[in-house]
């Protein structure tokens, strides 16, 4: 007894095949199976990929956040310090007026303030002393006044945390011009956005677009006795012309604006309107604090001992 089946006839060059309606299906079957598997392994291929690339910005985001941390710690880190010091004198100070008048324990508080002292004079990058005198100890206030003032109004520190320094003070080959000009300050590589700070206290001179420069976005911050500072190449600006600012303060992000070929700040330190080398500026400290006035040149520092509160030296020997 025949049963009825659907026959499908494929005819080519090279002959005709039949097919019946079940072969087909068992064809069509397969395809399907051998279709969904290989669907199968590159979903979890492209979904193993996603999940790493995730980990990855994931880690990204985590880096960047740490850099700007750092960053924010770099001029926040100095500034604490001198706010240290300046709170570390003043409670020397104030223990050594109530000894005097309370005129109790006298050994155990002494025995306190020379350790303070001390340790100060660690702080201040000095030798120690064989003994805390009360001479000494006056000698030290007066130390701690001089260098408060000129950390506070005389540029120092790092103004960001960059990559590295990419370009020094001095002559170089110009990277647009092609040829050796001078180059009046260091650059500091960096990426787009990176916090710019002020390093010292001062008044805005100038914030926005500087076209004829060719600096692009750029800040200049006016300090005491004759210094001046620039950040150019910014992308933004945070602060305004005529306004003051205090040192490690948020001012700018760093960028590629102006006349240049890649992200960084370009820094400078002016003295009487002439740029000197911003290096030994970016290197000075509290613990290294004399090293400044032998390493720059051409400033006339001999006469700033006439000034207060440096004069305080020469009151005090005089009485």
């Amino acid at each position: 007894m025949l049963r009825k089946k659907l026959l499908i006839t494929l005819t080519t060059a090279q002959g005709s095949r039949q097919y019946t309606l079940g072969q087909l299906a068992r064809y069509l079957l397969a395809l399907f199976l051998l279709m969904s598997v290989c669907s199968f392994f590159i979903s979890n291929l492209l979904l193993v990929k996603t999940s790493d690339a995730l980990d990855d910005l994931e880690q990204g985001i985590d880096s960047l956040a740490s850099q700007y941390e750092m960053t924010l710690g770099t001029q926040e880190l100095q500034k604490g310090q001198l706010d240290q010091l300046s709170s570390t004198l003043q409670e020397l100070k104030i223990e050594r007026d109530q000894l005097q008048e309370e005129n109790l324990r006298i050994g155990e508080l002494n025995e306190t303030l020379d350790a303070s002292l001390f340790g100060l004079e660690g702080l201040l990058g000095l030798p120690p002393s064989q003994e805390m005198t009360s001479d000494r100890a006056d000698d030290l206030t007066v130390m701690t006044n001089q260098r408060l003032f000129f950390l506070s109004v005389l540029p120092n520190g790092e103004p960001i945390q960059g990559i590295r320094i990419s370009d020094k003070f001095g002559m170089r080959m110009h990277p647009i011009r092609k040829k050796r000009v001078m180059h009046n300050g260091i650059d500091f590589k960096a990426n787009t956005g990176t916090p710019v700070y002020a390093t010292a206290d001062g008044a805005v001179e100038y914030a926005g677009l500087h076209k004829q420069s060719g600096f692009g976005k750029l800040i200049i911050l006016q300090h005491a006795l004759g210094f001046k500072t620039y950040y150019a190449h910014l992308s933004d600006v945070k602060i305004k012309s005529g306004t003051f600012v205090s040192k490690g303060q948020l001012i700018g992000l760093s960028g590629n604006t102006g006349t240049s070929t890649g992200p960084h700040l370009h820094y400078e330190v002016r003295y009487l309107f002439r740029p000197v080398d911003p290096e030994p500026f970016v290197a000075w400290n509290l613990s290294n604090f004399e090293s400044l006035f032998s390493e720059v040149k051409g400033v006339k520092w001999a006469s700033l001992r006439k000034m207060y509160p440096l004069n305080q030296a020469l009151q005090t020997a005089q009485q």
